[in-house]
């Protein structure tokens, strides 16, 4: 098959499906990934495709404009990121709403690969806007709330991006309700031993694990001389980033996250990230990007903003979290740390504070139980295989569809 993932935000947003891309195409599969430029070497590294996909987070709006915004501008091009000979689409939750009516147009089928639960359920409050329960009828009532508001943001782009390919007029609404109605297949990308499968949930919505961002750079060596005799000269120090977050904040940031890491007698590792982090002295080092997977197992503990990518990577490496939740979906996986005991209590942005990031800090390297609970779950998260079960099922999906080697032009998304 000729397989196109269409997926756009930040890094968190996109790396993943380096790794299910990658897998895809050990299974003989063409690949592509359509996303913002910035990302192309990092599609490229996995031997996968890429395709340039417009669209920009701009971090000096406010989040709704934000969004907005970035959904216009993936609007504007969207439709020339698909192929002749594409066969199937696979769509983010950035990219969905747009990517329905795409399939529609060329009749190609198209699943969902999702990094966070969207759909409503009893079972937990929506990931996005809510962070904490509000009971089993409130958390199943906001659920539809947070949809119906991604309907309004999409809105206007999917009304011309439908009538620019000759569509007939459909809501952004309409466009979602009947893809449920019809069962559309969605894979989550996350553990269900971090969070199960609600009970409540349709059929075709699967939960299958984590994919893990491709990466070359996976091994001690690898890492940056000065770092590696920094992480040798002491005892494990504390990561603090807060990747695409914080932008315009990087001094206040800085100076805050020196303090609290010798206010709390740490070593630290500060990544400068979207924010332009930076931290002097003997006992602090400042990097750049580097792969999580290589340097979360040698800290003590990892401060972050509790996106899904950077909670699953503090996760798979079995270190206690101190999240430091912004937006979006952060409180949703910020709580969830805290519950499973391998975080501590999340730390609100607009709250952080030398003060409280030092004794959450002290909290997260001297309590064992943080430490024991990560562990345990990544023992677990380490016998899952989730992109091995998405490829079966994307697999499974095309061939009871009819798709693959062009037999199924024509069929349409479900």
């Amino acid at each position: 098959m000729k397989i196109l993932f269409l997926a756009g935000g930040s890094q968190g947003d996109v790396a993943p499906f380096t790794g299910l891309g990658v897998r895809l195409r050990q299974a003989g599969h063409e690949v592509a990934i359509a996303t913002q430029p910035r990302f192309a070497e990092l599609v490229g590294a996995g031997g996968l495709e890429f395709r340039a996909l417009p669209g920009e987070l701009r971090r000096e709006l406010s989040p709704l404009r934000q969004a907005t915004d970035f959904v216009r501008q993936l609007g504007e091009g969207v439709a020339a990121t698909v192929a002749p000979g594409d066969d199937l689409l696979l769509l983010a939750p950035t990219t969905a709403p747009l990517g329905w009516s795409l399939a529609e147009a060329h009749g190609i089928q198209s699943i969902g690969v999702y990094l966070q639960p969207v759909h409503p359920t009893a079972e937990f409050a929506p990931a996005v806007g809510a962070g904490r329960s509000l009971g089993r009828w409130g958390n199943r009532a906001a659920g539809h709330v947070s949809l119906r508001l991604v309907d309004r943001v999409y809105g206007p782009t999917v009304t011309r991006l439908r009538a620019g390919l000759g569509l007939p007029p459909m809501t952004a609404g309409a466009t979602r309700r009947r893809q449920e109605a019809a069962g559309w297949p969605v894979l989550y990308g996350y553990s269900p031993s971090v969070l199960p499968r609600p009970a409540d949930w349709r059929s075709g919505l699967d939960v299958v694990g984590n994919w893990w961002p491709f990466d070359t750079q996976l091994t001690d060596h690898q890492l940056l001389a000065e770092l590696a005799d920094f992480l040798q000269a002491g005892p494990p120090p504390v990561f603090i980033g807060f990747g695409s977050m914080g932008g315009g904040e990087g001094e206040r940031l800085s100076e805050l996250a020196v303090r609290a890491l010798r206010r709390a007698r740490v070593r630290g590792v500060v990544q400068a990230g979207w924010a332009g982090l930076s931290g002097t002295g003997e006992d602090v080092i400042t990097v750049g990007e580097l792969p999580h997977a290589a340097l979360f197992p040698r800290m003590a503990a990892v401060v972050h903003h509790a996106g899904a990518g950077t909670t699953a990577a503090a996760l798979r490496a079995g270190v206690p979290a101190v999240p430091v939740p912004v937006l979006g979906d952060q409180p949703f996986w910020a709580n969830l740390l805290a519950r499973l005991g391998a975080g501590t209590d999340p730390i609100p942005f607009k709250s952080l504070t030398a003060d409280r990031l030092a004794a959450a800090i002290t909290r997260a390297t001297g309590d064992p139980v943080h430490r024991t609970r990560a562990t345990a779950l990544a023992g677990r998260l380490a016998a899952e295989d989730g992109a091995g079960r998405a490829v079966e099922l994307i697999e499974r999906t095309a061939t009871e569809a009819g798709v693959g080697g062009g037999t199924c032009r024509g069929r349409g998304s479900v």
